[in-house]
């Protein structure tokens, strides 16, 4: 029985999944509404769509498609097992950052029931959030 040795080359794989989301992002800029000479921040990305697709809802699901990414690669190139926590609860990289993100949801809209729409300080408060979780649960 032969056993042959397979060597992934991170680097090149790490080096190629941020090409690909850089690329994405300068895709989402470059397909954001002009106004005046400059980006329009509010401005419908699709017109007639379904969605309002403005270029904040598109850097939204571009930052958590990158999370998710990073996780995957993460799992596959330093797979971990389960720890416990203060939550009494197995939890992996990917629960945790389930986990955060879902509070985090309910931070925001906490935050925008009681204080208004500038959500900078809800935001503050999702990565405290988020690095509480990390660190603990």
């Amino acid at each position: 029985m032969t056993v042959t040795n397979t060597r992934s080359n991170w680097t090149a794989i790490t080096l190629g999944t941020v090409t690909v989301m850089a690329a994405a992002l300068g895709g989402l800029f470059l397909a954001a509404p002009q106004k005046d000479g400059s980006i329009d921040w509010f401005g419908p990305m699709i017109h007639g769509g379904w969605m309002a697709w403005t270029l904040p809802v598109a850097l939204f699901f571009w930052a958590i498609a990158c999370l998710l990414v990073t996780f995957t690669l993460l799992a596959i190139r330093y797979p971990e097992t389960p720890r416990k926590g203060i939550l009494r609860i197995e939890t992996t990289r990917g629960d945790r950052l389930f986990i955060s993100l879902l509070g985090s949801a309910f931070i925001c809209l906490g935050w925008l029931f009681f204080f208004g729409a500038p959500l900078w300080g809800g935001l503050i408060l999702c990565l405290a959030y988020a690095a509480a979780v990390f660190r603990w649960v």
